[in-house]
């Protein structure tokens, strides 16, 4: 499945289909949000600017600009977006993908950059130009926050709504290709600093 095909899945879905607390409560859908927005507050220097890639309906992204981040939300859906807007019209909103990214933040580089149940649905070559994308638009120093499991048998997704898992080697791999340092955290996501590549 490529990117595109991710994409466009993700754009048509209904939003009960976008994420498994949604057939719980909308209630506990944004608790959720709240929730993660609290954890990645642990790891971001307060008042950082942030972006958030693949936001979709501004789950973690409004309340992340709750808390007082400088929050630009982008995502490749417009319709997404579009339900963003309508609950938080002041959050800052970019429809790209991850090669669209550059062309909006031009020589301005982010404090931080998360992708939350993004990587995840992609191919092993695209997760990779995407973090790649994602490294390029963070300051040197810059923490990312990725939701990039390791498993002891790795597995690539086959449909958009699949989860890719990778090996310690490949990951550790690509963080050194990438600019990726880990940082220790208590999160459930992989944490890292960003640095120059092949450090």
């Amino acid at each position: 499945m490529t990117a595109d095909d991710v994409i466009r899945a993700w754009d048509q879905a209904d939003p009960t289909a976008i994420h498994p607390l949604r057939n719980v409560s909308e209630d506990a859908y944004w608790e959720s949000g709240r929730a993660q927005a609290a954890m990645l507050a642990t790891v971001i220097p307060d008042g950082a600017k942030v972006l958030d890639f693949g936001c979709g309906d501004g789950r973690v992204a409004i309340p992340m600009a709750a808390l007082g981040f400088e929050v630009t939300a982008v995502d490749a859906s417009q319709n997404m977006l579009d339900r963003l807007a309508e609950r938080d019209p002041d959050v800052t909103t970019v429809q790209a993908d991850a090669d669209g990214i550059a062309g909006h933040l031009g020589r301005r580089r982010m404090d931080a950059v998360y992708a939350l149940a993004v990587l995840i649905h992609h191919s092993y070559q695209d997760c990779l130009h995407i973090i790649t994308k994602l490294r390029a638009a963070t300051k040197l120093g810059g923490i990312l926050v990725l939701d990039w499991p390791v498993s002891e048998t790795p597995a690539e997704s086959d449909s958009w709504i699949g989860v890719t898992t990778w090996s310690r080697e490949q990951q550790d791999d690509a963080c050194a290709a990438i600019g990726l340092e880990p940082v220790d955290s208590d999160l459930p996501w992989g944490v890292y600093r960003a640095v120059k590549a092949g450090s």
